[in-house]
């Protein structure tokens, strides 16, 4: 610490007129590791604006200086720091997992509650859910008109169209609760598409030209921070994206008490999904509370991949398949270190959420079922129509859900009132789903009646009193196919809605009604229980939504207890991601970046796109005016007029990107690159203390010129980077999609053939839209 105070005076010396005040307003703004970079080639870095791309390499090296910093010194106490220094991922884990475990525990005990109140209330207690109230009565499946009753909940009324109004009702006062509260959660992001002169190819696409676009300015967009499930959001943030506000402690609080209404609606919606945002927020307030990860986005978005692993993990029950969902699932940057703190964070949850005990059964698997009964070699056919069925449904969800957000979502009545959709799709829910009795319970109770064994006799839930018939009664089996074409319908166009919502419950839900049906079968309802039909088809039919394989294959497991059958599980979710990437090559999370327009990079779809055409890195040159537009010669003293700087300034402006900068060069030789982020601090905060006509320092003098001191010459070299890295102009576009993907670039420079000239710029956020082209074409 003292060699950064002593690197800081050693500058402060060295500026010129104002040097005490440039100093000072450098040392508020930039922590003490970046004004020692600033010494360096690598360059001094502000905090990162909202929505661009953090530079990983540049924070890479960031931690390197901090490491040596803490690590380096000698005594007892640096000896104690430093060790603190090593076990804060552990700490900051840990306490990610148990706090999340409390959140959920709150949400899910509220659930149980809220939900049930469209039926009836405990008379002992009506903070009461049906479940706890009538302890050891099992009544999950209690509804006025099945027969089953309980002394200590009375229902609303006792006849069944009163009964449907009162269910309808609440339905619909949950619904505008939840939308109403997500809705302040509303706020707005600048434009993430290129602007003017950043066309050049991309031209053919767009169908603008640089004239049209020139003049137009980026119109940004709106964005609900608690609706849907924020796993695209939450995937585009550990890409390396800076998105505003997102997992603030407001949007957590409206995230989870928006969850309660909106699943107690009954909409075909589950908390799981949203629960994966919440235990982001979660880690980001945690890790905001460390300095080495507050001050660092490459550390900060580590313990967000292991704190996000937790959401999973309190939603199920499933400690394992959180940590392998964080991996496969969300994470694009994975090392074993956060492999690790997200087993310890995993842990935690799971360990907190079981002595917390939400179920009041004292265990973490929801949904135990103990067949006692093994599958057969000719059962595996069946398992594998279970998955194309899972891989039909889910092709067909995913087209149907981005047709539907594209096209029914733009009109003005939807687009601007968003509650009345909410309120629409709760209405059309309740018609729906109340007739059906193994459809009007909470998504996940339901799948525990469908995946029940009814060889127990003393059962009589609804399931097994049909099942326990010498046929079961063609009602009972209309009631199956019923529940599986609604499932599929409501689905469509529930995901998306302005709620905090997941798909995961829903599309287990219509694998189990399907897989339940398919039991039914005489020759298969006779060697084996229709609930192990019901589990395959739930996997496969998740499968085929989301394209989750390895940690949807852990969570079944986990779910059900059920060790014997993780083949039929394997076979089941293998086929129905086959089948869906046959329909659709991208699977919900995807397709919902898309429709949000968020600037996210999938290296894998990414080289698919380019591997099935040649394309050279030429292709993302901007075009003339935009390389003049961003580009500064540099004289051998290395100062350029302010004014001059101030007009660049603007220029960038108006083409929209947050992420752009301005490129140096002599005699067309790259000699570093500034972003607009330390270009805007430097005019407009470092340089109050300067006149307007001042000139600015960019690079150090030339050799051969004697250095001259400028009176009021304000000193920007600390800002620029002089290390950029470079790629040949006739490169494969491979090589380009290789390193904004692996290395997490914000820009990559491109030099000519043969002379090594600077002929072109990209930024990451250019290459994304490239590649969306592609994909449209």
């Amino acid at each position: 610490m003292a060699q950064d105070e002593e690197h800081a005076d050693e500058r402060s010396q060295l500026l010129p007129r104002g040097s005490v005040d440039a100093a000072s307003v450098i040392s508020s703004h930039v922590s003490k590791e970046e004004q020692v970079l600033g010494e360096t080639a690598v360059g001094e870095r502000l905090p990162y604006n909202d929505y661009t791309t953090i530079d990983w390499l540049h924070d890479l090296v960031k931690d390197s200086f901090r490491y040596r910093s803490i690590h380096g010194q000698k005594g007892l106490r640096n000896s104690l720091l430093s060790a603190f220094d090593s076990c804060e991922g552990w700490i900051a884990a840990a306490l990610i997992g148990t706090l999340t475990a409390i959140v959920a525990f709150l949400v899910d005990v509220s659930v149980a509650t809220v939900s049930d109140w469209k039926t009836g209330y405990c008379k002992t207690n009506p903070f009461s859910s049906k479940e706890s109230c009538c302890t050891g009565r099992s009544p999950l499946n209690s509804t006025a008109d099945t027969g089953e009753t309980c002394s200590e909940w009375t229902y609303w009324t006792d006849s069944y169209w009163s009964g449907f109004c009162i269910y309808v009702g609440f339905a619909l006062v949950y619904g505008i609760i939840a939308g109403t509260v997500t809705l302040t959660t509303k706020r707005a992001l600048p434009a993430t598409a290129p602007g003017s002169g950043d066309k050049g190819p991309l031209q053919k696409r767009t169908g603008e030209s640089n004239d049209t676009t020139a003049k137009s300015t980026p119109s940004g967009k709106s964005m609900y921070m608690a609706a849907g499930s924020g796993i695209p959001e939450i995937k585009t943030i550990l890409s390396g994206f800076v998105i505003p506000h997102f997992l603030d402690l407001n949007v957590l609080v409206v995230k989870a008490v928006g969850s309660v209404f909106a699943v107690s609606t009954g909409m075909t919606l589950g908390k799981e999904g949203p629960f994966v945002h919440i235990s982001t927020c979660v880690a980001y307030l945690v890790g905001m509370r460390f300095p080495k990860y507050r001050e660092n986005g490459r550390k900060l978005r580590e313990i967000l991949s292991a704190g996000c692993s937790s959401g999973l993990s309190v939603a199920f029950g499933a400690p394992i398949g959180g940590v392998l969902f964080a991996y496969e699932e969300i994470s694009t940057y994975f090392p074993r270190k956060v492999l690790w703190r997200a087993f310890i964070c995993s842990l935690f949850a799971a360990m907190t959420l079981k002595a917390l005990n939400p179920t009041g059964t004292g265990r973490l698997v929801l949904f135990e079922t103990g067949y006692g009964t093994s599958y057969q070699p000719y059962h595996y056919p069946v398992f594998v129509v279970l998955g194309i069925a899972g891989g039909l449904f889910g092709g067909i969800f995913c087209k149907a859900n981005f047709f539907w957000s594209r096209n029914f979502r733009k009109y003005s009545i939807i687009k601007n009132h968003p509650v009345f959709e909410v309120f629409l799709v709760v209405l059309a829910t309740a018609l729906l789903q109340y007739p059906n009795p193994l459809t009007r319970e909470p998504g996940d109770v339901i799948i525990k009646n469908l995946l029940v064994d009814c060889r127990d006799e003393s059962r009589t839930d609804y399931v097994c009193t049909q099942e326990g018939q010498a046929a079961p009664t063609a009602k009972y089996l209309g009631w199956l196919v019923y529940g599986t074409l609604v499932k599929l319908v409501l689905i469509i166009i529930t995901f998306g809605i302005k709620v905090p919502s997941g798909v995961i419950i829903p599309a287990l839900d219509g694998g189990a009604f399907f897989g339940r049906l398919v039991g039914q079968l005489p020759f298969l309802a006779q060697t084996i229980s229709p609930g192990i039909f019901a589990m395959v088809g739930a996997g496969a039919f998740l499968a085929g939504v989301s394209r989750m394989t390895i940690s949807l294959a852990v969570i079944m497991f986990e779910l059900t207890g059920e060790l014997e059958f993780i083949v039929p599980n394997m076979i089941g979710i293998m086929v129905a991601k086959w089948v869906a990437d046959a329909l659709e090559r991208e699977g919900v999370y995807d397709l919902a970046q898309s429709v949000l327009g968020h600037p996210f990079l999938d290296l894998d779809h990414a080289m698919k796109l380019v591997q099935k055409e040649p394309h050279l890195v030429e292709e993302l040159i901007p075009p003339p005016q935009t390389m003049r537009e961003i580009t500064v010669d540099i004289p051998q003293n290395g100062v350029v007029p302010r004014a001059l700087l101030n007009e660049k300034l603007q220029q960038l402006r108006r083409r929209g990107l947050m992420d752009a900068g301005l490129v140096l060069v002599q005699r067309d030789m790259l000699q570093g690159y500034l972003a607009e982020g330390e270009l805007v601090f430097g005019l407009e905060t470092l340089g109050q203390t300067y006149s307007e006509g001042c000139l600015v320092r960019l690079l150090p003098a030339s050799s051969s010129i004697v250095l001259i001191e400028h009176e009021g010459e304000l000193d920007m070299s600390h800002f620029v980077d002089k290390t950029p890295l470079t790629i040949n102009a006739k490169a494969p576009m491979e090589y380009a999609a290789e390193m904004f993907g692996k290395l997490g670039l914000r820009h990559l420079c491109v030099t000519e053939e043969g002379t090594g000239k600077l002929v072109g710029v990209i930024i990451k956020k250019r290459m994304v839209v490239w590649l969306e082209g592609l994909k449209h074409e």
